[in-house]
Order: structure tokens, then sequence, then C-alpha cells
């Protein structure tokens, strides 16, 4: 069964968030759970349902359930918790390599 945790530094807000993604029985179904200091975070995290990641990653951004639910939630549009959470649902279901994906601001 396939597990991804995620440990995002948002910057300056400085509220860090630990994803947890584990991929269900059904070997399609990917269960997110989300620890922050950030309420909104922890918001978004509680919000989530269950994600079938072989169908959700073959639609539009706009479209993506993980997104959908991070715009009902975050209130800063350049948060990468969301994007961090479809990495680790990447991860977990075996469609993405473990890779660490890194911004550097200049």
């Amino acid at each position: 069964m396939g597990k991804c945790t995620v440990k995002v530094e948002p910057g300056v807000c400085k509220l860090n968030s630990t994803i947890t993604a584990e991929l269900g029985d059904d070997m399609m179904t990917v269960n997110v759970k989300i620890d922050s200091d950030c309420k909104f975070v922890r918001e978004f995290g509680a919000a989530l349902k269950p994600i079938d990641a072989y169908t959700e990653f073959a639609l539009p951004m706009i479209q993506n359930p993980v997104y959908i639910t991070a715009s009902e939630h975050l209130n800063h549009s350049a948060c990468p918790v969301a994007c961090a959470t479809l990495k680790a649902i990447e991860v977990a279901a075996d469609l993405g390599l473990k890779r660490d994906v890194h911004f550097t601001i200049e």
C-alpha cells in the first residue's frame, strides 16, 4: 500500500504543515490527513474527501477536487499546501516518483 508524507514550510507565515496521503485497500482511492499550524489549512484537510487519484489527475486544474476544496478554505491563493497535497496523492497512488520540489525566491 502506498503512503507519502510531505512537509510544507510555506515561507513568511511560518505556519508549517504535514500532509499524509495513503492509498486505500481498493488501490485507487487516496485518503489525505493534514496536520497544520494554520487553521485554514486544517479546515481544508478536514473538508477533503477521499480522492480517486486515477480519475482526478486526468482533470484540468480548475475541475480538480483538491484545488476546488482549497479555494473554498484557503484564503491565500499562493499557499503551497494545495499543490503539495496533490504531489502527496500522486506519490501515494504510484502515479509519480518520490522527488522533492523546491521554490527558490530571489
